[in-house]
């Protein structure tokens, strides 16, 4: 399901002036007492915005991370598809893999993501 224009527009509120969203999706944050998460990929960050116990729109600001940061892997392994930033574990639905692959590929590395089906 795509993130409501609620959720984009208190974004927003997080980025500067002279910055856009290019990517935004909700995450879980394994084992933690605030789980809840956005992360906002935009021109130039990667943000990690809390949002309140039942979903609604971000209310603080938890991490920064540079634009170059890398979101994938994402480990398709488990129950529920999980990637590592900052060395903390967050969860995904899976329509949001293709959101983290692309986001990724845009960070200009010149680097593709892995092969999903490296054997056919």
């Amino acid at each position: 399901m795509p993130v409501s224009e609620t959720v984009r527009a208190a974004a927003r509120g997080f980025l500067d002036p002279d910055d856009e969203i290019r990517y935004v999706f909700p995450a879980t944050l394994v084992m933690s007492s605030r789980p809840y998460v956005v992360v906002v990929v935009s021109k130039l960050a990667v943000k990690v915005l809390t949002v309140g116990r039942w979903g609604g729109p971000p209310t603080g600001l938890e991490v920064e991370y540079p634009r170059q940061t890398r979101l994938g892997p994402v480990d398709t392994d488990s129950i529920e598809p999980t990637f590592t930033l900052g060395g903390l574990r967050y969860e995904v639905d899976e329509e949001y893999v293709a959101v983290i692959n692309a986001a990724d590929l845009e960070r200009g590395a010149g680097e593709l993501p892995p092969d999903p089906l490296p054997d056919l």
